[in-house]
C-alpha cells in the first residue's frame, strides 16, 4: 500500500476556496475529528487556513472509540491550547455541550461589541471536517430539524449553507474535504478503515491484514471474544480461515479467507467488534 492516494473531486477544491473566503466572517471554527483517528481525520490544509480562529475540537463517533484513549486525546488537544470535547452525536446532552462550548468561543467578540456600545450580534461558527465525521448529523441535532441532509457515505454534502440555530447562534455547514493527496501510509489506511475514503481504493487483502495485526497487538481480547480465537499466534491466513470456518463463510464448500477479511473490516467500521482506537497521542 505504498502508492500515494489522490482524492480531490472538483467540488472539494471549489469548497476549499469558498471556506477560505468565508473564514473572514466567522467567529469560530468547530472542527470535527473521528475519535478513532483524530490525526488522520484532520485535514491539515483546512487547519492551516483556519488556525487563527477560535477553535472547538469535537471528537465524534466517541461510542466507537476506546474511551481511555479518547480521554488521552482530549488532554493532548488541551495541551495544544484547543478547547476539546468528545461527543456521541446521538446524545442530546452531548449536543447541548457542543453548543455551550462553541458559544464560549464568541465571548471575546461580544466583549468588544459591548465595549463599543453595540448590541452583541449572533455568533457565527463554521463546521469543518473530512467526509463522514458527522457534520450534517451535528447540524441536524443542533437545529432540531433536518436542516442539512445526511447520508452515510463520504462526500455527500457538496454545498455550504448557513443554519440559524437561534437569534444568538448561526452555523455554516461545509462539505467534507479531504487533502489533495496522502503520502502517509498509516493515514490513508486509517481513513479507509473508518470509511472516510472508500475502502475499495486500497486492496481489501491489505486492509484486512493490517487491521488483524493491529487488533492482535492492541485489542487481542476483542478478537478472541468475537471470533472464538484461542491461538493468536496463528499467521494471518490461518486466522482468517478460522474466522471463515466459524462464520460459515465459504466458497465452493471451503472456508474463504477473503470473505473473512471483508467481515472483519465491516464489523470494525460499524463498531460490532467493540470499541477500538487506531491512533494514540504520541508521547
Amino acid at each position: 500500500m505504498g502508492k500515494d492516494i489522490h482524492w480531490y473531486p472538483g467540488h472539494m477544491k471549489k469548497a476549499q476556496i469558498e471556506i477560505q473566503e468565508r473564514l473572514r466572517i466567522v467567529d469560530c471554527v468547530i472542527e470535527l475529528l473521528d475519535a478513532r483517528i483524530p490525526l488522520s481525520s484532520r485535514n491539515d490544509k483546512l487547519y492551516d487556513l483556519s488556525k487563527d480562529k477560535e477553535r472547538l475540537v469535537v471528537l465524534t463517533k466517541n461510542d466507537l472509540a476506546d474511551s481511555k484513549v479518547t480521554e488521552e486525546w482530549v488532554s493532548y488537544f488541551k495541551e495544544m491550547n484547543f478547547k476539546c470535547i468528545f461527543a456521541d452525536l446521538n446524545n442530546k446532552a452531548d449536543i447541548k455541550k457542543i453548543i455551550s462550548e462553541a458559544s464560549k468561543c464568541g465571548e471575546k467578540k461580544h466583549e468588544k461589541e459591548i465595549r463599543k456600545g453595540l448590541k452583541p450580534s449572533a455568533i457565527r461558527a463554521m463546521i469543518i471536517g473530512i467526509p463522514n465525521v458527522g457534520k450534517s448529523t451535528l447540524i441536524n441535532k443542533i437545529a432540531n430539524r433536518n436542516a442539512a441532509s445526511t447520508q452515510n457515505k463520504p462526500g455527500h454534502t457538496k454545498a455550504q449553507q448557513w443554519i440559524k440555530v437561534n437569534k444568538d447562534f448561526e452555523l455554516l455547514d461545509t462539505p467534507g474535504i479531504l487533502q489533495s493527496s496522502y503520502e502517509d501510509n498509516d493515514k490513508k489506511i486509517n481513513l479507509a478503515l473508518v470509511g472516510s475514503i472508500n475502502q475499495d481504493i486500497l486492496p481489501i487483502d491489505d486492509l484486512g491484514d493490517y487491521l488483524l495485526v493491529f487488533l492482535k497487538n492492541n485489542y487481542p481480547e476483542l478478537l478472541k471474544n468475537r471470533y472464538d480465537i484461542v491461538d493468536l499466534d496463528m499467521d494471518n491466513e490461518s486466522t482468517f480461515l478460522h474466522i471463515a470456518t466459524r462464520r460459515g463463510l465459504l466458497s465452493g464448500g471451503k472456508p474463504d479467507s477473503f470473505k473473512a477479511k471483508q467481515t472483519l473490516l465491516i464489523e470494525f467500521k460499524n463498531g460490532i467488534l467493540g470499541r477500538v482506537s487506531l491512533e494514540c497521542p504520541k508521547k
